[in-house]
């Protein structure tokens, strides 16, 4: 069985091209624009792995990753947060108990480089 990974994203290039990589690299991926999006699908899909962008409306990357962290359906789920932004990256991580992050842009072969560090556990 496949792999299932939920990615949140509000750029619809991001997501093209990540949905693109991904599904090639044998994942299934399922797709979020918002916060409230992404929490409601976590709770119904229970995703192996999250991709977070941090800036996305209504509820925000780093809320959306301590509320999955912080609920006991959820918080065994790896979440990977990306940004445009640098700063703080490490400490924004470790705050919000995120497992990794990637800086935007990325390209694809780093993002399946980070997908199979976790998902190969």
């Amino acid at each position: 069985m496949a792999k299932r990974i939920l990615f949140v994203d509000d750029e619809p290039d991001v997501l093209r091209v990540a949905l693109f990589r991904l599904k090639k690299a044998g994942y299934e991926v399922t797709t979020a624009t918002n916060g409230l999006e992404a929490l409601e699908l976590a709770q119904e899909l229970v995703p192996d792995l999250m991709l977070l962008d941090l800036r996305i409306p209504i509820i925000t990357g780093l809320e959306v990753c301590l509320k999955v962290k912080s609920d006991e359906k959820l918080k065994h789920i790896p979440v990977i947060l990306f940004t445009a932004s640098v700063q703080n990256m490490d400490t924004k991580v470790k705050e919000v108990g995120a497992d990794d992050y990637l800086i935007k842009p990325f390209n694809p072969e780093q993002l399946l480089e980070k997908v199979k560090k976790f998902l190969s556990k």
